[in-house]
């Protein structure tokens, strides 16, 4: 039978966004840019997901440029997944925000191994997006930044959410990071019909930056609406 970690890392491998963008945004598929992002990711997987067991599906906006942009791994920067996973990215160095409120949740809730083992961490589009603010200067874009954007990518978001859940991902009860983002995805699961209930989280970044000084009851927050409490 294919493992949880086959099926993800398979889908990894043949994520290709071939639609159409705007013309000052861009897709970084980390994936096609460094073949050491592979390897990382493979390592990661097969490490916390080589079981069949079903998972709860906790669901990001879309990849940073400096987390899952560069490591393959959701919510992971290079310096999370090596101090946290014990996996060493030689050909990129990087700190994001939300890494570190993610792990810091992950580290409190019983640690990476019993987190994703009963979690599995992506978004509805999940490759990273940067928009053009002047001529080579680039920043971190999500999916619903920009309408015509939105409308283009929205197929294969919903296509990569169908994909996720066949994976044998849990419907009855999903996650979601943002609340803007909750948004978005309300509106497409009602036409689309894919999950249960959707409960809201505030987004990591979000917390990290601006409500750091709450930052234990965020997480305590975290712990007890993904248990069930």
């Amino acid at each position: 039978m294919t493992t949880f970690a086959q099926k993800v890392i398979a889908f990894n491998k043949q994520l290709q966004y071939q639609g159409n963008l705007p013309s000052d945004f861009n897709v970084i598929n980390p994936y096609l840019d460094n073949p050491e992002t592979l390897i990382v990711m493979q390592q990661f997987y097969n490490k916390y997901y080589d079981d069949n067991s079903k998972r709860k599906f906790i669901i990001g906006i879309n990849p940073s440029r400096h987390g899952a942009g560069v490591t393959g791994v959701p919510f992971t920067d290079t310096k999370r997944l090596y101090s946290i996973c014990d996996i060493k990215m030689q050909s990129a160095h990087t700190h994001e925000i939300s890494s570190v409120f993610m792990y810091d949740m992950i580290q409190t809730y019983g640690g990476a191994e019993l987190f994703y083992k009963q979690f599995y961490i992506n978004s509805p589009f999940p490759l990273a997006i940067v928009r053009e603010t002047k001529p080579k200067s680039w920043i971190n874009a999500n999916y619903y930044d920009d309408k015509q954007l939105f409308d283009m990518v929205k197929p294969f978001m919903v296509e990569s959410l169908k994909q996720h859940i066949s994976m044998g991902l849990e419907t009855e009860e999903v996650f979601v990071l943002g609340k803007k983002n909750a948004s978005f995805l309300t509106k497409i699961n009602k036409e689309e019909k894919l999950f249960g209930k959707m409960t809201t989280l505030d987004h990591p970044r979000y917390i990290q930056q601006y409500k750091s000084k709450d930052k234990l009851s965020y997480i305590d927050n975290y712990i007890r609406l993904l248990s069930g409490l």
